[in-house]
């Protein structure tokens, strides 16, 4: 874990998705604010040597729907939306990081930005409205 910047250890949760996603590390800002972390590894590029965009969005759609269950304190926030601007990439080796900017975590929808960085450059700007599973 040494290619893993201070700060960061293994996230918190685990399914099936997410250890083939990763594997993802957890920080957080000075704030307390949640921040996603990831090496890209060859299984994350596309055949031109990038980290798939599929990939930061799951990156993004992750971090928004974490960072606003702990704000609003619900679990298993379901993704009613979300929108994702590319304006860089990752490479093979860089160090990705997607950190959450939460508007409303309140009531029945809740809304939050993320911006994903690659190397401390940002190259994604996503949009995320998430609702409460419904009650069983």
């Amino acid at each position: 874990m040494s290619d893993i910047p201070a700060g960061f250890q293994p996230f918190a949760y685990s399914s099936a998705f997410l250890d083939a996603v990763g594997p993802l590390y957890e920080g957080s800002t000075e704030e307390g604010d949640l921040i996603l972390g990831l090496r890209i590894e060859a299984r994350h590029c596309n055949r031109r040597g990038f980290a798939h965009g599929g990939l930061l969005v799951t990156l993004a759609d992750l971090v928004l729907g974490y960072a606003l269950g702990r704000a609003a304190e619900q679990r298993g926030l379901l993704t009613v939306n979300l929108t994702a601007d590319f304006a860089g990439a990752a490479q093979l080796g860089q160090w990705v990081e997607a950190r959450a900017d939460i508007q409303k975590a309140k009531g029945s929808l809740a809304f939050a930005n993320c911006h994903v960085s690659a190397d401390g450059q940002r190259i994604v700007r996503a949009s995320g409205i998430f609702k409460a599973p419904p009650s069983r």
